[in-house]
């Protein structure tokens, strides 16, 4: 599996997908903090006709919600996934269009009830096109913005070694990088102009980031 989602062709859009949908529709809920009530969300899910609901009540960080794992093994081709809303399945923009990537590729439809968004309608796939072409630009300008950085270090005579001060867009960067498996955690430090250990310092979640890797978090679901 790789980590990025391929955005489709525009003829890709007129493809539905599921190409045969079953009757199964299958529900995700979350909730992060224990003052949050699951209810709403299992009602509404409920109501649009799930016949199964997983639910997390911790983190929305892929390695901490095993209720999701569960649901995406539980998944079979034509079937239907339902989210009360977009926020409760990807904790990112990155995520949600990975996975919903990856639903495309085992045939499995995704509607969100919040945003009535349906991704076996052409309006819901044209959406998620958008989505994705979205994550691949804010990607692109986190690299274009980190290139100029470094140019205009090294223009000041410094080409590495540790910054007076770990900004936090240099955090955010490296964030973003972290969970792509082709990036090493040197070649970060290297890339952003930090030492190993400023990123381990400013970055408490390090490990975890590093292991959270949509794909694996889908794999159980993949045959």
């Amino acid at each position: 599996m790789t980590d990025t989602f391929d955005t489709p062709h525009l003829d890709d859009l007129l493809t539905a997908w599921p190409r045969v949908l079953s009757e199964i529709r299958i529900g995700y809920a979350r909730i992060s903090t224990g003052s949050q009530n699951l209810d709403r969300q299992l009602d509404a899910l409920n109501a649009a006709g799930c016949r199964r609901v997983f639910a997390d009540t911790k983190s929305g960080k892929n390695d901490q919600r095993p209720e999701l794992k569960a649901c995406h093994a539980f998944l079979q081709r034509g079937d239907t996934l339902v989210v009360p809303a977009l926020d409760r399945y990807g904790r990112s923009l990155k995520d949600l269009v990975n996975m919903v990537g990856e639903l495309r590729n085992r045939e499995v439809g995704f509607p969100s009830l919040h945003e009535q968004l349906d991704t076996t309608t052409p309006g819901g796939r044209l959406v998620f096109h958008v989505f994705a072409a979205l994550a691949e630009f804010i990607r692109e300008l986190i690299v274009v913005g980190t290139n100029e950085g470094l140019a205009a270090a090294r223009a000041r005579g410094r080409t590495g070694g540790r910054p007076t001060v770990a900004t936090e867009e240099l955090i955010r960067a490296a964030r973003d990088m972290l969970p792509n498996p082709a990036n090493s955690i040197e070649t970060i430090a290297k890339l952003l102009g930090v030492s190993v250990g400023t990123l381990y310092n400013h970055i408490p979640d390090l490990r975890e980031l590093r292991t959270s890797r949509v794909p694996n978090q889908l794999a159980a679901g993949f045959h």
